[in-house]
């Protein structure tokens, strides 16, 4: 087993192995199936499940906005360099998008690119894990979204 260790790029500090498997921990209450709503007939269903090995979290998206239909596949994993869960998102339409995200207490923040970007979803867990209520915002827009455990 490797001691090797990364940065905390919040506070400085360096991360021993288990604190980096700690940080991919953290996403576990997302396991399982969603349903997504918001408004404008935006909603769908996401899934999301453990690689084999535990180091990526992929996420199956399948949702629609309007006339959009958006599906994809996003893995969700360790970044070294950066010292943060960043992610790959695969779409349909051959869009490649990166995110960062962060799990701390019940609040999750997702940022579209990295955490200095103004784009970012901020949505909040239920106490029994079984909705996650939010909204993405970015200069100039966002709308809120509901994210509801289907299994």
């Amino acid at each position: 087993m490797s001691t090797d260790t990364s940065t905390d790029t919040s506070t400085g500090t360096a991360l021993a192995p288990d604190a980096r498997a700690a940080a991919l921990r953290s996403l576990d209450r997302l396991v399982g199936r969603w349903t997504v709503s918001g408004p404008g007939g935006h909603g769908g269903e996401v899934r999301y499940a453990w690689a084999d090995g535990g180091c990526w979290l992929v996420q199956h998206v399948d949702l629609r906005s309007g006339d959009e239909h958006d599906r994809g596949v996003e893995y969700i994993g360790w970044d070294e360099t950066a010292g943060e869960l960043r992610s790959h998102f695969f779409g349909s339409r051959g869009e490649l998008l990166e995110y960062t995200y962060r799990v701390e207490g019940d609040l999750l923040t997702i940022w579209f690119g990295g955490t200095d970007s103004p784009a970012r979803f901020e949505g909040r867990f239920s106490a029994d894990g079984t909705v996650n209520a939010g909204a993405w915002r970015w200069p100039g827009g966002g709308y809120e979204t509901t994210m509801t455990r289907a299994g």
